[in-house]
């Protein structure tokens, strides 16, 4: 049964996506509610732009912008900006995202875990990263700087999370200079949790080499690139131990990508042998599939 395919239909897709952006919008009012703002954790991104300015609103103007209302606000206006370079299914359920994290943290209410900081620190960092990872390989997002970060990583075709993690620690000093350091050091240890969480486990634009030795080149080579817009160098030889002509290809690839592949190349050539590293450094043309 080919997994790919079946994600590959709409409805199943569909479903797929939406029962993504549902965890994940549930994962993240949790966690608010749980891990941060017993502690007095700043949120990421727009999210923790809202949370400042409802801080802001209260402390200096009398009055509490709601945090769940300026989620909205702020995410709209990004999502119709980046839709032009990212596919307007994926803005659909990204905005669909930021509203179930919203609405749930609305109407839910959750008790806290812990009262050690540093256990809050760490599990929700992770758990946050979790979430956001949850939103991504469902071909969505958390909305706000993960639109922004995934249209320039398009762009770029490299991760910029490490990017993300400035911005953030940015909004945090602001947030420590006006309302308390201890707690704006403890933010940013969250943040770091959760953005190495999402480097670790979302691997999108982590590129793989791939070495093939097999003795039916043309059926692989053929079912390869039926597939995939790849290119594949191809050099023939004679094999060490067995003394039998062989070839070894030779493809570059999305992290993603390797275990379609080498069930697709194991179906051509039940014998092959694959090996696969990690590219550190790549220069050339490369294909990566637009997010939709």
């Amino acid at each position: 049964m080919n997994f790919q395919k079946i994600r590959n239909n709409d409805k199943v897709r569909f479903a797929y996506t939406f029962a993504s952006v549902l965890l994940a919008g549930f994962m993240q009012a949790a966690v608010m509610q749980i891990f941060m703002v017993p502690i007095n954790l700043l949120s990421s991104g727009f999210t923790g732009v809202a949370f400042l300015i409802e801080k802001i609103t209260s402390a200096f103007f009398g009055f509490s912008f709601s945090v769940s209302l300026g989620m909205l606000l702020l995410n709209i206006p990004v999502a119709i900006l980046c839709s032009k370079s990212i596919s307007k299914r994926f803005t659909f359920f990204s905005l669909l995202q930021v509203f179930f994290a919203s609405f749930f943290l609305r109407v839910l209410s959750f008790e806290p875990l812990f009262e050690d900081i540093l256990l809050n620190v760490i599990f929700g960092g992770f758990l946050y990263g979790i979430m956001t990872v949850i939103a991504l390989k469902g071909n969505a997002s958390t909305g706000g700087i993960d639109f922004v970060a995934l249209y320039i990583s398009n762009k770029k075709g490299k991760s910029i999370w490490s990017y993300v993690f400035v911005f953030n620690a940015t909004l945090i000093t602001i947030f420590g200079f006006m309302f308390g350091w201890e707690y704006a050091g403890y933010s940013i240890l969250f943040q770091f949790i959760s953005t190495k969480t999402i480097d670790s486990f979302y691997h999108r634009y982590e590129r793989m080499t791939m070495q093939i030795t097999t003795t039916r080149a043309d059926e692989v080579i053929e079912a390869y690139v039926a597939e995939y817009r790849h290119g594949v160098s191809r050099v023939d030889g004679i094999g060490g131990y067995s003394k039998k002509e062989v070839s070894l290809l030779h493809t570059v690839v999305s992290s993603y990508e390797i275990q379609d592949i080498a069930k697709l190349m194991r179906k051509a050539d039940p014998h092959v042998v694959i090996n696969t590293f990690k590219s550190e450094d790549f220069y050339g043309g490369f294909y990566l599939k637009p997010i939709d």
